[in-house]
């Protein structure tokens, strides 16, 4: 008997919470979508919190195509937002930019409720950082749920040391499923699954270098760079609302301390648990593959599907904290935040 196709679990924000800061539509939410014009900046709104969307699959992909070109995709059941079976449509695809250049895809989306209500949503393929401003590029209208070309990979490099129960550290690479890791959070957790890629280093591939000693770590640190790095901040700073600070590796480069390392290939892990944790690779705590549709989608096809395969129906809840973007981490003082003690 087949099994039945997972579902697509994915975090999304209202389209209302994404406000423009500066430029023609000052005030005006990006939930109004035909008016919404090219170079206006967007910030998410400071109370804004993302929301739980689980869309099932139709015929091996999600959804299908409306007679208005629209891509339509059911709710499944267990969606915190709408009942099984109401409409999802995908309209727009927004391409944004930081002002340090860092793009961010957003998919609008609009849910039809049975008695008619339509709410627009955004499904960011990347982090969106509170406070970060976003200038709007271009708006792709009904556009086909394809990956984007800057994929996102959330691994460690081969030769990271990971932190085990009893305090020794153990390459990545010699870990196997089943081995105990300390967690921030849980104490000892058995890894359940290590994903395995090698990847040519150029583009969104290319490592983040985080030498020793720049974040208070062992050993030179080598991460993807959209991997997050947990910075816990003892003493709260006003523009902080969390103790716990998560930075993508990409944010850290400063092409002294810290860098990217461009050509060759790399040699990629990523370590799976039964839930988001916060592990310790060279001392320092990071997190491990968060298992949802929502991040899979954005994995190299190859080990995207392998985790789906061995996990289906796996659906983990990130692990949050405050998300700094460029803008903070510089408003906040990059040496203060970037030198804490080496977790032990």
């Amino acid at each position: 008997m087949p099994q039945p196709l997972p579902h697509h679990s994915a975090q999304v924000f209202r389209a209302a919470d994404l406000i423009v800061a500066a430029g023609v539509n000052l005030g005006d939410g990006l939930d109004a979508w035909d008016e919404a014009c090219p170079g206006d900046v967007y910030r998410l709104g400071a109370d804004s919190a993302p929301l739980g969307l689980v869309l099932a699959r139709e015929g091996g992909a999600t959804g299908a195509r409306e007679g208005d070109g629209a891509h339509r995709m059911p709710v499944a059941p267990g969606s915190p937002i709408g009942r099984p079976g109401e409409t999802v449509l995908l309209r727009r695809r927004f391409s944004l930019m930081t002002a340090e250049g860092d793009g961010v895809e957003l998919l609008g989306l609009e849910h039809e409720a049975g008695d008619g209500t339509v709410m627009a949503y955004l499904l960011p393929l990347s982090p969106l950082a509170p406070g970060t401003g976003y200038t709007l590029l271009r708006i792709e209208e009904n556009p086909e749920p394809a990956r984007l070309s800057d994929l996102v990979c959330v691994s460690l490099g081969r030769g990271t040391r990971i932190t085990l129960p009893d305090g020794r550290q153990r390459p990545i690479e010699d870990l196997v499923p089943g081995d105990p890791v300390l967690t921030r959070d849980h104490g000892p957790q058995p890894v359940r699954w290590i994903g395995r890629a090698t990847l040519r280093a150029q583009g969104a591939f290319a490592p983040v270098v985080i030498p020793a000693g720049a974040l208070g770590n062992a050993g030179d640190l080598i991460v993807s760079q959209h991997h997050r790095i947990f910075l816990y901040q003892r003493h709260r700073h006003p523009l902080l609302p969390t103790a716990e600070v998560l930075v993508q590796a990409k944010h850290l480069a400063d092409g002294t301390r810290i860098f990217v390392r461009a050509g060759g290939f790399t040699d990629y892990f990523s370590l799976v648990f039964d839930r988001h944790e916060i592990v310790y690779a060279e001392g320092i705590p990071t997190e491990s593959l968060l298992v949802n549709e929502a991040t899979l989608a954005h994995l190299p096809e190859a080990l995207a599907e392998e985790v789906r395969a061995r996990f289906p129906g796996l659906n983990q809840n990130q692990h949050f904290g405050t998300e700094a973007g460029r803008q903070l981490l510089d408003a906040l003082g990059r040496d203060r935040l970037l030198e804490p003690p080496r977790a032990r």
